[in-house]
């Protein structure tokens, strides 16, 4: 399974290093070339994409722009100390190391005895990290699956999800030397390559929240994508739960209501300032979001919007702002945090590539009660962007540890941070 997808995840990552390594010249060496277009709306572009699938319509203004590739081998321990010095929080806030060495850390899913399981984007590996003596030993326990960004446990069981394939292993916890292959429950899935990697949320029937990503940046998608889909990881039922979803690596169920919550990632190639990413609440089965015809609630797209009329769709809870990439979130349902964080949505914003000037790269607390309405954000941690485009890190995903803190993974640093809060 190397094929298609490992080949535009390498190229992606050699166009990221060449940008990475001059913005300006890149810039410059641009504007001799014709802007970049695709014609995305065939089978043939979604089975085989090419290696800057990523880029769709290019834009005058934002000609040269492409993702930013992280350290290979992730941040340094002195690098690391260096980010927990720069990271602001407010004040009673701490942030610390809890493991470093792993490597492009995604969703994280605790074990019932306390075994912290990682995904990982584009390396194939899922890692385990358990407590020796007070130091965190970080243990590869499976390897060469497909983008396993999606991880959750149940009943002893691990489960993976990796772009086409729901894998369980069960037992997990006590045979971390010998995972084996696993065992396949559900594989209703497309095997795009393009926005194919997934995250997984569990509601209280223990049935799976998973979100489709369609496999271009802007287009009239595929059937069997631009949705998320509610599984039953038992039976491998499944029913389609909401449509009109771009691309959507993060969400929770409401400790409230029950209702799924979900961060969106919006298109690209419109303009730094447009459109916003969105906080959404699924209400209803079978509401539609939007996409192509609307983004951020109120902005019909250009060339998708097809007569649509944005009053026809759900909007979002939530415009969190352009191009600042939120990822996983979670409700804050710790008692350790100060009693005005209960039940507040934390998200990891992994920041941008499509603007000249990055933002997100941060977390943000969201208030908001359980009906959607009157929400508000504010900065809860940030300092992982350096001037216009330098990472020091890039959080995309926040997991509640028993005591109440907080664990955040970090792609870019290969790093799980641990925030805690304590009375001065």
């Amino acid at each position: 399974m190397t094929s298609m997808f490992h080949r535009s995840v390498l190229a992606l990552a050699a166009v990221a290093l060449l940008a990475g390594t001059s913005a300006g010249s890149a810039q410059q060496q641009d504007k001799s070339k014709p802007l970049k277009k695709y014609e995305s709306g065939t089978k043939e572009f979604w089975t085989h994409p090419p290696d800057d699938w990523f880029l769709g319509d290019e834009t005058e203004a934002q000609k040269g722009l492409a993702p930013p590739s992280g350290p290979p081998t992730g941040a340094s321990d002195a690098e690391l100390a260096n980010i927990i010095k720069k990271v602001k929080l407010p004040p009673g806030f701490k942030m610390e190391v809890y493991a470093s060495g792993v490597l492009a850390a995604r969703q994280m899913a605790w074990g019932d005895k306390g075994t912290l399981f990682v995904g990982s984007f584009g390396l194939g590996n899922v890692y385990a990290i358990k407590d020796n003596n007070g130091k965190k030993e970080v243990k590869t326990v499976l390897k060469g699956l497909n983008m396993p960004t999606g991880l959750a446990f149940r009943d002893g069981a691990l489960y993976v999800i990796a772009v086409d394939k729901l894998i369980r292993y069960d037992n997990a916890e006590a045979n971390l030397d010998k995972l084996g292959d696993g065992k396949v429950v559900y594989d209703d899935m497309p095997s795009y390559a393009a926005h194919g990697w997934k995250y997984i949320a569990v509601d209280k029937e223990g049935w799976f929240y998973i979100p489709f990503g369609p496999p271009f940046n802007i287009g009239v998608p595929p059937t069997s994508v631009s949705q998320i889909r509610r599984v039953d990881p038992k039976t491998g039922n499944a029913e389609i739960y909401a449509l009109g979803v771009r691309n959507s690596v993060g969400g929770d169920v409401d400790p409230r209501t029950g209702k799924y919550w979900f961060t969106e990632n919006a298109r690209d190639w419109i303009s730094d300032d447009l459109p916003s990413d969105k906080l959404n609440m699924i209400n209803r089965i079978g509401e539609h979001f939007g996409y192509p015809y609307c983004h951020q609630g109120n902005l019909p797209d250009d060339k998708f919007a097809m007569g649509h009329k944005c009053s026809e769709f759900t909007p979002p809870v939530l415009n969190l702002g352009a191009h600042v990439a939120p990822l996983g979130m979670k409700f804050y349902t710790g008692d350790q945090f100060p009693a005005e964080y209960k039940n507040n949505i934390l998200i990891a914003e992994h920041g941008s590539w499509n603007r000249h000037k990055y933002q997100g790269g941060r977390i943000m607390r969201v208030i908001v009660g359980p009906d959607g309405k009157n929400p508000k954000q504010e900065v809860f941690a940030s300092g992982w962007i350096e001037g216009d485009q330098g990472y020091l890190g890039r959080p995309d995903d926040i997991i509640l540890a028993k005591d109440g803190s907080i664990l955040v993974a970090d792609d870019w640093a290969g790093a799980i941070y641990r925030i805690s809060y304590s009375k001065k």
